[in-house]
């Protein structure tokens, strides 16, 4: 029995004691059959009230107090008794959630057209043919392809550990069935833990593979690279942008609030890699075995500057500007089959500098360095100079009848080897694009260029460079 009705049992009781008439005595006299019978039927209707103040109070609704019977008065006590007090329900402390309840599943999809307009897409054998390092469907075949399909599981199971699982869906696999190219193979990209070292989460040290901090473009998601590749120079430092190792990154709140910032306005950012990065990775690439006890170093540091104090003409302007260094020794793989038993030095230093477009942007890069490299000459792989990056120009129009529209050139240099291609072969890159982006819905990006490309191919075997004319079209949904 709860409180509540203890008490209102105890109030109905005392009012019965209170309220029971005393049978009328009178000295020397007895009391009649009709006094008798008045008594009994006025404790029948108090113990009716009882028993419905008794329900009422379990129902948590005031004590109803039930009618005399006809031709009397319901007793003036119990007419006139408080309704028992009603309890406040205590509220229970909320559950805290289980770490596979703080997860989130996101991902998105590429599917791509090249055409050619004209130019080289095939070639006799031992000359190059137009052909990319970032995009096996510029062939002479056509079609359709999907570049990429992203699923990503991350969240915070805990206030100081972060974890990050990226697959896609779309990569590809050679020799499979002789020379047959096989399309939809899973790859693993990204599996780390982010380990926050303070409340504020400025410091944090990340566990697994991840991306290696050198380069804006490298480190920016293809999801969000307004360009459909990356630039030849920048990506030969790490191809496919990503290594096992653990590196620490550092940022300070005020230039987080100036990403936030940023990113709130809908500026295509690079992520949160932080304004200072120093870490070690195994040096081979992404999912290849380490083949040395050497560890690639890495180093990276960039910082925006608002520009409002210029004037009305730059307000809400920011430019940042930063670089990056790495240290390394490679192995390419061989054609003769296996891994090369030489370790090449892989050393470069690049800078960046960009104005984010408010509406007019500039971005651009370029390193210096040596690396490994195909010998024609020798016909062996020695290690050798490189060089180049790319200039980037954009306007940001957004509307709100038709989404965000954003047009872009891009001019892009390259001379020097391709370590991840098998005998490191030298690429020599001259290459234009023009093109937009239009974003009707954030759930839809649409991407239309024009490329006038120069290439040397990614094939030791093949001499000279070969030119073309592309319309390239992708298509991206986001979810």
């Amino acid at each position: 029995m709860t409180l509540q009705t203890r008490l209102a049992a105890g109030t109905a009781l005392a009012m019965l004691m209170t309220s029971t008439p005393v049978a009328a005595q009178v000295q020397g006299q007895a009391p009649d059959n009709a006094a008798l019978q008045r008594q009994i039927d006025e404790l029948k209707a108090q113990v009716q009230a009882l028993t419905v103040a008794l329900s009422a109070n379990k129902a948590a609704s005031p004590v109803a107090v039930a009618p005399a019977p006809a031709g009397e008065a319901a007793p003036a006590a119990l007419a006139a008794a408080p309704a028992p007090p009603v309890a406040t329900p205590v509220s229970a402390a909320p559950k805290a959630k289980a770490w596979y309840e703080k997860l989130s599943l996101r991902g998105y999809t590429q599917m791509r057209y090249n055409a050619f307009l004209s130019g080289d897409d095939s070639a006799p054998s031992g000359q190059s043919r137009l052909r990319s390092v970032h995009d096996g469907s510029i062939s002479d075949r056509g079609g359709f392809s999907l570049r990429r399909a992203r699923l990503v599981l991350q969240g915070d199971v805990s206030d100081r550990v972060s974890l990050y699982l990226q697959s896609d869906f779309a990569s590809a696999v050679n020799n499979q069935a002789g020379s047959e190219r096989r399309e939809g193979f899973v790859q693993l990209r990204d599996a780390y833990a982010d380990v926050f070292l303070d409340d504020a989460k400025s410091w944090r040290v990340r566990f697994g593979q991840s991306k290696v901090p050198f380069g804006w473009e490298n480190m920016q998601s293809s999801s969000n690279r307004l360009t459909l590749d990356r630039s030849d120079a920048i990506n030969s430092a790490v191809p496919s942008e990503r290594d096992l190792g653990i590196v620490g990154y550092y940022t300070p709140p005020s230039v987080q609030k100036i990403w936030d910032r940023l990113g709130h306005d809908g500026q295509k950012l690079f992520g949160n890699y932080g304004a200072f990065g120093v870490g070690v990775f195994n040096g081979q690439g992404t999912n290849r075995t380490e083949q040395n006890r050497g560890l690639m170093k890495v180093a990276f540091a960039t910082w925006p500057f608002e520009l409002d104090g210029l004037g009305d003409a730059f307000e809400g302007q920011v430019f940042e500007i930063g670089g990056s260094a790495m240290m390394n020794d490679v192995q390419p793989e061989l054609r003769s089959g296996g891994v090369s038993a030489i370790a090449y030095d892989d050393d470069r230093v690049g800078l960046h500098a960009m104005l984010y477009p408010q509406p007019f942007g500039i971005q651009a890069e370029w390193n210096w360095g040596k690396g490994p490299e195909f010998d024609l000459g020798s016909q062996s792989i020695e290690t050798k100079k490189l060089r180049g990056g790319y200039v980037q120009m954009m306007y940001r129009l957004p509307t709100d009848s038709i989404g965000a529209l954003m047009p872009y050139g891009r001019w892009q240099h390259y001379r020097g080897g391709w370590k991840a291609s098998t005998n490191a072969p030298r690429l020599e890159t001259d290459e234009f694009e023009l093109g937009v982006e239009w974003q009707p819905w954030k759930a839809l990006e649409f991407t239309f260029a024009y490329a006038r490309m120069k290439r040397a191919e990614a094939d030791e075997r093949r001499t000279g460079r070969a030119e073309g004319d592309l319309i390239r079209t992708q298509v991206q949904w986001n979810y």
